[in-house]
């Protein structure tokens, strides 16, 4: 079965059996977000109330989130196949453990370069630039602070 189906079809089922995508439902529907098909496995929720996370979008299993209304991300695609990456990160992690392991990498970020994105590995690989991350920066040079 799994060799007739299109990649995204795998990441799709694999995402719910990792329980990442319910989770994602559970956060959508805890910050008030609508959910929608989208693209290839996606759920788009729109219309997230919650602080937390700052970002414009952020996805947990194959659900993506942001604050803004709906056909949003469709509007912004280099947005769009930024966070679809991320949905890859979490077949690739089993699922959950990709959650820890972003705070740890985000808190490198935060310690090296006072941002949480230009030494996130995570966010590197899902492209910083379609992201809408500035480009990698240092905190320190030769060494020592700047």
């Amino acid at each position: 079965m799994l060799g007739s189906m299109q990649p995204w079809q795998v990441k799709r089922v694999l995402n719910w059996a990792n329980l990442s995508t319910p989770l994602g439902l559970l956060v959508a529907r805890a910050g008030g977000a609508d959910v929608r098909a989208g693209p290839r496995g996606l759920l788009l929720g729109s219309g997230y109330r919650l602080r937390l996370p700052a970002a414009s979008a952020f996805t947990v299993g194959n659900v993506v989130l942001t604050r803004h209304g709906d056909g949003w991300l469709l509007t912004r695609p280099r947005l769009l196949h930024h966070e679809e990456e991320h949905t890859w990160q979490y077949v690739a992690l089993l699922g959950l453990p990709l959650l820890p392991l972003y705070v740890v990498a985000a808190g490198v970020s935060w310690l090296w370069a006072r941002d949480f994105s230009s030494y996130n590995p995570f966010e590197r690989l899902a492209g910083l630039a379609d992201g809408g991350y500035p480009a990698p920066r240092r905190r320190f040079s030769h060494g020592g602070p700047r």
